[in-house]
């Protein structure tokens, strides 16, 4: 049988443990990199590298313009890829490698002036995110096309979470051990060897994704359909524009926690030994809540839960700000409890975004998978950046100066920055999310529907 050849009963077959557990592991290998990136990139430049904070948010902002434009070209060159081994598979084979020697130079120091340093940050970090994009855009897209079962789909997003948060939380507690660990004393090659270290370990788990998983759904045979086609389809499809605006946002809300932790127990609670199990903490709770989002979706519509989840984290958050800064225990509880609310989100809008794909699908007869997909990393890279750079904006506004004692409006400045200032983008959250329409109900019938006409399609064939 050979790769492309699908049948309408394939769609909705149920998925084995070894392809679950397969796909799940993939995000483990992406999150070598990401959590990486969200959590220490931002002081690995002002406080390795040697660039301010305020060239650093710009860096980081600039950049992720240039990855806005590269996520929908990878969508539309992985929709029309054509291979024996699928569309969206062969990349997680070929592109392992020049991603982790991407990573690489990105957290390599060079010995130049400032000027030399930005220039190489630019350079390197972009080319780093553009890998990132080869790699993360089919990697989302073929959970859109191993299966058409809502409940499975769920599922497999739920344990490719429940890898992506544990493998970050032994990213957050281990990455500065080993940067010492390696380095021997030396922060510079120490995190160049950690980076190598973590890109040889996603390239193998990229191989093992590959080998475990299998695609079962395609467009409709007729289909012909430009990149501008795909483009305007999204655009009009209101439940996707919802979802592309609450990501961004809810990820406004994570980076800023996960980027602000290091100056917070640095700068402001001044216990710097705590940020490690602080982080790791912060991960187990991540992946608690992404495992209970299929046990929540069976009692609570997707949408409403995630109203429901962005409320309690806007209030824990605004209650995290009074916590004085020799209560370690709170600080803690607190970071867990609305670590345990973010957790689901994820799931939960991935899963949803394979759920426009079928809307989109049903109401115009084009599907466009990794479209779908790339636009929505788009919107997470953006929220990202926002977060990352927002973040160094506003220390670099307060006069925030590296590896020095901050001053008052500093320190107020980098305590919203854990605290309040997330929980003000999760109560955004949470209004977006009540314009979302796709209940359960209309999406069952809408795959009874394209399960009735793709068994139409095929006995036209016949």
């Amino acid at each position: 049988m050979s790769g492309h050849h699908k049948s309408a009963g394939d769609r909705l077959a149920p998925l084995g443990w070894t392809e679950k557990l397969g796909y799940g592991l993939g995000d483990a290998g992406f999150n070598l990199y990401w959590i990486v990136i969200a959590s220490f990139l931002a002081a690995f430049y002002t406080e390795v590298f040697g660039i301010s904070a305020a060239a650093a948010g710009t860096m980081l902002f600039v950049t992720k313009i240039v990855d806005a434009f590269t996520d929908p070209i990878m969508g539309a060159v992985a929709d029309r890829t054509e291979t024996r081994f699928g569309k969206f598979r062969p990349y997680l084979l070929f592109a392992g490698l020049p991603m982790a020697a991407a990573a690489v130079l990105t957290f390599t120091t060079p010995d130049l002036d400032e000027t030399g340093k930005l220039i190489w940050a630019y350079i390197s970090y972009t080319l780093m995110m553009m890998m990132y994009t080869v790699l993360s855009t089919p990697y989302s897209s073929l959970s859109g096309v191993m299966t058409a079962r809502s409940q499975d789909r769920t599922t497999l997003i739920s344990l490719r979470f429940l890898f992506a948060f544990s493998c970050g939380a032994l990213v957050n507690k281990f990455t500065l051990p080993l940067v010492d660990l390696l380095g021997a004393g030396n922060e510079i090659l120490g995190w160049q060897l950690t980076v190598a270290l973590y890109g040889a370990l996603a390239t193998v788990i990229f191989i093992i994704t590959f080998v475990t998983t299998r695609e079962r759904i395609s467009p409709p045979p007729q289909q012909n359909s430009k990149p501008l086609d795909d483009i305007a389809d999204l655009i009009g499809n209101k439940p996707w524009l919802i979802l592309f605006v609450l990501a961004m946002v809810i990820m406004m809300t994570i980076t800023m926690r996960a980027g602000s932790a290091y100056y917070y127990f640095h700068y402001y609670v001044e216990r710097p030994e705590f940020l490690p199990d602080y982080l790791f903490w912060q991960m187990v709770a991540y992946a608690a809540g992404a495992l209970l989002a299929p046990v929540m979706t069976r009692h609570i519509d997707k949408p409403r839960l995630l109203m429901l989840l962005m409320g309690i984290v806007a209030v824990l958050s605004t209650l995290f700000f009074f916590v004085p800064k020799d209560m370690i225990w709170a600080m803690f509880t607190l970071n867990i409890l609305i670590s345990l609310a973010l957790g689901p989100k994820s799931p939960l809008t991935w899963s949803m975004y394979a759920d426009t794909a079928d809307y989109n699908e049903w109401r115009t007869g084009r599907r466009a998978t990794a479209m779908t997909f790339s636009a929505a990393t788009f919107s997470q890279k953006l929220g990202g950046a926002l977060g990352s750079a927002g973040m160094l904006w506003i220390l670099a506004a307060l006069g925030y100066a590296a590896n020095e004692a901050q001053s008052g409006a500093s320190q107020t400045g980098i305590a919203l920055l854990q605290t309040a200032i997330p929980g003000f983008f999760a109560l955004i959250a949470m209004f977006v999310v009540r314009g979302y329409s796709l209940s359960s109900d209309q999406l069952a019938s809408i795959q009874s529907d394209l399960v009735a006409r793709s068994r139409g399609e095929e006995s036209l064939e016949q």
